[in-house]
């Protein structure tokens, strides 16, 4: 992983995840070096990405969510080439090798819903070697233990995460840090 990208994870213990332009417009003043941008469409993720870099924050798009992007390598490269965007987040392994290959931070999305899903992480972690994995929902700190032991990558947790004490209980259980789309929490 770049170092860029590792001090940025470890110097923000809350990444801002952002679903609106209200809460862009918040992030963008926050403490979170990387802002995850989980939102837009094609015809205005450029301008999304362009203010989170004005910010000099590090843009990360979740490609899976951007309205009018297929789940093919093409919207891979146009993230990168109109966007800008330093990485993107997806639950397609396809996607996250591709953009590995041009040089984007990769953040590798999991829903652990089941045992099965458990079983799915640890096989595509030896597959698809992203630069950071994250895990979804966040408040199973137990289970976000064993994923940072199987893990060689920093783990990410998310979702359902809304004050000090979420964010306390994920970092006790291995979490390098947590995203949230929980403004209350930016600034730990």
């Amino acid at each position: 992983m770049k170092k860029e990208y590792r001090e940025a994870i470890e110097d923000s213990p809350v990444i801002a995840a952002v679903n609106t332009f209200e809460g862009l417009e918040k992030a963008l003043t926050c403490d979170s070096h990387i802002i995850f941008i989980l939102f837009g469409d094609i015809c205005n993720i450029s301008e999304i990405v362009a203010k989170v870099k004005a910010a000099g924050k590090l843009a990360v798009v979740h490609i899976d969510l951007i309205t009018g992007l297929a789940s093919k390598e093409i919207s891979v490269d146009f993230i990168k080439q109109r966007t800008k965007a330093d990485g993107i987040i997806s639950t397609r392994p396809g996607l996250i090798k591709y953009a590995a290959r041009l040089s984007l931070f990769t953040v590798l999305r999991f829903f652990v819903i089941d045992s099965l899903a458990l079983t799915n992480i640890e096989k595509q972690l030896q597959n698809v070697r992203p630069d950071v994995v994250e895990v979804l929902p966040a408040l199973m700190p137990r289970i976000v233990s064993k994923i940072c032991q199987m893990a060689n990558v920093p783990v990410i947790t998310g979702g359902l995460v809304d004050d000090k004490d979420d964010v306390i209980s994920m970092l006790s259980a291995g979490a390098s840090c947590v995203s949230s789309t929980s403004e209350e929490i930016w600034q730990l």
